[in-house]
């Protein structure tokens, strides 16, 4: 089937699963990204291997109608931040990959959330584009559980491989899945992660702590210590009473910070300087 892709390598492995199916790709439809949390140039340095012509502007109606006049079948969209519309005109086929258990979770990038609210299990979903986001007809997914101290990294890979598993199966049924698609229903949006639900609050327990730390990973929290802004990407700790103010710098060893929480401290072993311009944007 020939097919367009529509994405980063956030889910990247979709496109060359679609690739080792046979699939005959015609374009490829991307975006700029920060090289620090987005990337890119895996699917990108595929794609032009491939001598598939790669677009980084938002695809628009005259783009859909190149695509039909190329005799694509197919748009894949995952990890793509613009709305797709009307592309029933031009194409027989146009899903979506998100990375949640849909209706649960739509948005634009739940993944974070799903840790901050201790939810047993998650998943990966591949609907139907439709006018408005994640809300269109369900063809397939792929639900796992997630572990008591699941982090972000953990949990994107199991996205991640949730979603080639989908990708193959798909590609062998594609057709045939289609009119099999099962509307949603009444579902939930998760919104993008403000600052304040990315900075680390001392007030609250080691637990707590310990889970914003988990739930962003490399992409990193935000912290305040001893007046110094900082990112945090490692941590652990543990209870112990004591008298010292939560958000007290009590203890340190070489680049190791142990800082005081109401019910015990936790240590920070992964953190960098927090830049001048503020900190970065992700989720």
């Amino acid at each position: 089937m020939r097919f367009a892709f529509a994405g980063i390598d956030f889910l990247g492995d979709v496109f060359e699963t679609f690739l080792s199916k046979g699939w005959e790709p015609v374009k490829l439809f991307s975006r700029p990204c920060d090289g620090i949390y987005d990337f890119n140039d895996v699917t990108v340095a595929r794609a032009r291997a491939l001598r598939v012509p790669v677009q980084f502007t938002r695809l628009r109606q005259a783009d859909l109608a190149h695509l039909k006049a190329l005799r694509c079948e197919a748009l894949v969209v995952a990890g793509y931040p613009w709305l797709i519309k009307d592309w029933e005109t031009y194409l027989p086929y146009a899903i979506n990959f998100h990375p949640s258990p849909l209706p649960v979770g739509r948005g634009p990038y739940p993944l974070f959330q799903a840790i901050l609210d201790r939810v047993p299990d998650w998943g990966v979903s591949v609907h139907a584009l439709d006018p408005t986001f994640d809300t269109g007809p369900i063809l397939a997914q792929d639900r796992f559980t997630l572990d008591p101290d699941e982090n972000h990294d953990r949990l994107l890979a199991k996205c991640q491989m949730a979603a080639k598993r989908i990708a193959a199966h798909l590609a062998e049924d594609l057709p045939r899945l289609w009119p099999q698609a099962t509307p949603q229903g009444t579902g939930s949006y998760w919104p993008r992660m403000t600052q304040a639900q990315r900075t680390l609050d001392w007030t609250k327990g080691v637990g707590d702590v310990l889970r914003t730390i988990r739930a962003f990973g490399s992409i990193e929290t935000f912290a305040q210590v001893n007046s110094r802004y900082i990112y945090v990407w490692e941590g652990s700790g543990w209870e112990e009473e004591h008298f010292h103010k939560p958000g007290t710098l009590v203890h340190r060893h070489r680049s190791h910070l142990v800082i005081a929480t109401p019910d015990g401290f936790v240590q920070l072993t992964g953190w960098s300087s927090y830049a001048p311009q503020g900190p970065r944007n992700k989720g």
